[in-house]
């Protein structure tokens, strides 16, 4: 639907600025001063709130967009000539005040993603080519460098840092003010600048409905893996001969494996912190 639908709606202020490209879902919201670029695709239910920015993106339905926040704006790529990339965010995610994500680089598909019940909070900057699985909660002034993946119902603590091209595990939590060069192992507890994994995080998988058997698994291959006893290889392979697998610690292994930058373990920090 175009603006046409636009008009009979009576959801968009009369100060906001819409291309002629843009295409509005039903039951739209759009507020005071906000400017809606080219190639732009608004899902249904979807609420736009005063002066936020959007162009070159796909938005899903029922989402939130807050004052001031910049979406499908050019990356920060010395290489981006003006290539046709974008951003796409999936449905019922909430974006607050001054975030911004830009949109992708020309390389890989070419677009920056946003899963579905995502939690983006103040000030969170995610760069191009980004990709967050679904209900990934940002809290403030996180930024992520290029090409960072955060797996789904990871949490990263505000005033956190991540490299370009680093992975964040599935459910991983990690607390404020940290940062890594490294991948952040699914399901870990981190803190610290890097965000040494210190446990297991046991409340996300309780409440995804993990049963005590596998937790209690996973929690004996998690112990190995950030052993000082034995180093990541010795360590999957103690697992295998003794752990009864299951899908999180295939998951576990199969993400340390297939790492491009080296999966955060250990520090000279010591000591281990079970969370049941």
């Amino acid at each position: 639907m175009t603006n046409t639908v636009l008009e009979k709606s009576n959801l968009i202020h009369p100060s906001a600025v819409i291309h002629p490209s843009a295409e509005i879902g039903e039951n739209v919201s759009i507020g005071p001063n906000v400017v809606i670029g080219e190639n732009v695709k608004i899902g249904n239910g979807t609420r736009i709130i005063a002066n936020a920015y959007i162009e070159f993106a796909e938005i899903g339905e029922n989402c939130t967009i807050s004052p001031f926040s910049t979406i499908g704006s050019e990356p920060q790529d010395l290489g981006y000539k003006g290539e046709p990339t974008k951003v796409a965010i999936g449905n019922e995610t909430i974006i607050k005040e001054n975030v911004t994500i830009h949109r992708g680089a020309a390389c890989g598909d070419f677009t920056t993603r946003i899963g579905n019940k995502c939690l983006i909070m103040v000030g969170a900057h995610i760069a191009h080519n980004c990709v967050l699985e679904d209900q990934v909660i940002l809290a403030n002034l996180v930024t992520l460098g290029g090409h960072v993946h955060v797996g789904f119902g990871a949490f990263v603590g505000g005033m956190s840092v991540f490299h370009q091209n680093i992975r964040i595990g599935d459910m991983a939590i990690i607390s404020g003010f940290s940062a890594s060069r490294q991948d952040i192992l699914p399901y870990s507890k981190g803190e610290g600048r890097p965000p040494v994994p210190r446990g297991l995080n046991v409340i996300a998988m309780k409440r995804r409905g993990v049963s005590q058997e596998i937790r209690t698994a996973t929690n004996e291959a998690f112990k190995l893996l950030i052993s000082e006893e034995y180093n990541t290889s010795q360590a999957i392979e103690k697992i295998k001969a003794e752990i009864p697998m299951n899908e999180y610690i295939e998951k576990m292994i199969n993400f340390i494996q297939t790492s491009k930058r080296g999966v955060l373990l250990k520090s000279h920090k010591s000591g281990y912190q079970s969370l049941e």
